[in-house]
């Protein structure tokens, strides 16, 4: 288990309490992480778009907007991770995150992009 602070205030937690099939979660400004995924920069990345989605429209606006989307969709019948998939705060923050990381290996040629 290891904790680390960014420079803006963010905090990670690597090995920290994951609900089952995910790889991290965000509350706040802290993202929670799977040790064995702790290194992805795009994980790393969706979560702090998670950070700014929470920081932008606060506790209840984020939880509303998050669970109204998911409940929506599973009661139009989608299976767990369709709903999931389609929530428009996942959808930004995968779309981000793969931008970002793209961009990065671009100006830095990581061969480690993950």
């Amino acid at each position: 288990m290891k904790i680390r602070r960014l420079d803006d205030g963010v905090t990670v937690w690597s090995g920290g309490p994951v609900p089952p099939g995910s790889s991290g979660i965000t509350i706040g400004s802290w993202i929670i992480v799977r040790t064995s995924v702790a290194g992805s920069r795009r994980l790393i990345a969706h979560e702090r778009v998670h950070v700014d989605q929470w920081r932008k429209h606060g506790r209840v606006g984020f939880l509303a907007r998050y669970t109204g989307s998911y409940l929506r969709w599973r009661l139009r019948g989608y299976p767990h991770q369709s709903a999931y998939r389609r929530i428009p705060f996942e959808i930004e923050a995968d779309w981000l995150a793969r931008r970002d990381t793209a961009s990065l290996v671009a100006r830095i040629g990581d061969p480690t992009f993950n």
